[in-house]
């Protein structure tokens, strides 16, 4: 195994630490035969520190002494590892700036945050340093990186993929997740991940676009719309393009979520109310997670942490399982009543986040405002286990656009096909939406 430390100019400080781990077999009928990948710093690396994003987190921790089932399985698929990617602390952020490490270099807008806090695994296959790269999101940390960058990210449905050898951040949510340039390989590394056999893709049987939603983007909201539906059209007939206000649904169908429904949720203007509820539930029960698994450690070390995360942190150590248990019924009456919407190949239309990536150093205040519009979206898939995957619809105004489709859970090898269905024509559709509006 070669060794070596930091990553230059030109790496775009993705990489915390290079190396390269050859797979156990060279043999060209591996599905990820003569590929690359990178690991996220939440992963266990046998004879590697594990640094989770943060100084303190290293010094304090021994080398793991084995690695993580889902890399030895990338592995053993035919796929060779380069390095460790930089992370934001504790993975709990969705900024992708690290105040230890430096922030990675965004490629599609160098002067924005890259996303996070998988933003090293992101960056490192925007800027084809790697074919893939291995990231986890428990709120959105494949999710908001892959639409930063302008690339595919992949959070598959809650517990399907083994999350051992991986630091926990909060179990109910934690994913491993992926990230590719081709939806192929995005297909391939699932196919090995998820260990799914090869089957006749499904057609879809309906696409609901979530009119409310897309009502969040903060640029007109029928330049990821238009190139998706007139895409779907082409492939699939415009009959099976159905239109839902989820807000209403969501409220309607999910009586637990009453609970979060804040007077503070219904006087936003900029948000859906009861998604805003979503992402209070989501919130708290990841505090309340979080300060479980690493409470004790961060009193005990009082780690030096970077603004904002810093503040999350240290909120998280105050938190009680006051109303964990309403959060749990959330999820379970969440899930099921987006299962009875999707039934078994129906899938949803979202936006990824609520606008394009916010400029470097954006104040911390600012930068809330943002992440709370955000996870109004993001605890959609978060709160019910749904997985998810964005897809990159190019640039508006010089910025990356993206949508995100969703698929029942356990509906992992529906979306990565129908993703590979749709790429190349969404590609066509977005590339006529360009000329128009150049």
């Amino acid at each position: 195994m070669q060794k070596e430390m930091g990553s230059g100019k030109e790496e775009f400080g993705a990489f915390i630490e290079k190396f390269t781990l050859p797979p156990p077999s060279k043999s060209p009928q591996l599905p990820l035969h003569s590929l690359t990948f990178a690991v996220k710093d939440i992963f266990d690396i046998k004879g590697y520190v594990t640094g989770f994003g943060n100084p303190d987190w290293a010094r304090t921790h021994e080398a793991a002494t084995l690695t993580a089932p889902t890399v030895l399985a990338i592995l053993d698929g035919g796929a060779t590892s380069v390095g460790k990617t930089v992370m934001d602390e504790m993975a709990y952020s969705i900024n992708g700036e690290n105040k230890h490490y430096g922030t990675p270099t965004n490629p599609c807008a160098p002067d924005r945050i890259p996303g996070g806090s998988s933003s090293g695994s992101a960056v490192a296959v925007a800027a084809e340093l790697v074919d893939f790269s291995l990231g986890t999101d428990t709120g959105g940390s494949v999710r908001v990186p892959a639409a930063f960058c302008g690339i595919l990210g992949f959070r598959p449905s809650h517990g399907v993929v083994s999350t051992v050898g991986v630091i926990p951040m909060a179990q109910s949510f934690d994913t491993v997740g992926w990230f590719a340039r081709d939806p192929t390989i995005l297909r391939e590394v699932g196919h090995v991940l998820l260990q799914l056999s090869e089957v006749f893709p499904v057609q879809p049987c309906c696409i609901i676009i979530a009119d409310d939603c897309f009502s969040l983007l903060s640029f007109p909201s029928d330049r990821v719309t238009k190139p998706l539906i007139k895409s779907i059209e082409k492939l699939f007939g415009s009959e099976i393009v159905n239109h839902i206000k989820l807000g209403d649904y969501v409220e309607d169908k999910v009586p637990s979520l009453k609970h979060f429904m804040s007077t503070y949720c219904q006087n936003q203007g900029y948000t859906v109310p009861s998604l805003m509820a979503l992402s209070n539930a989501l919130r708290l029960l990841q505090r309340f997670e979080f300060k479980n698994n690493h409470g004790e450690w961060v009193s005990t070390v009082k780690p030096d942490l970077g603004p904002g995360i810093f503040e999350r942190v240290w909120e998280a150590l105050k938190t009680t399982d006051e109303d964990t248990d309403r959060c749990q019924m959330v999820i379970t009456e969440l899930r099921a009543t987006l299962s009875d919407l999707l039934q078994d190949s129906g899938i949803l239309a979202i936006p990824t986040v609520p606008g394009p990536p916010p400029k470097l150093h954006t104040e911390v205040t600012a930068l809330e405002s943002y992440r709370a519009r955000a996870f109004s979206l993001l605890a959609i898939s978060g709160m019910s286990g749904l997985c998810q995957v964005t897809i990159p619809l190019g640039m508006h105004n010089n910025l990356p656009v993206a949508v995100s489709l969703l698929a029942r859970h356990g509906g992992d090898q529906l979306l990565l096909n129908l993703v590979q269905t749709i790429y190349g024509t969404l590609k066509e559709q977005v590339s006529s939406v360009e000329k128009l509006s150049d």
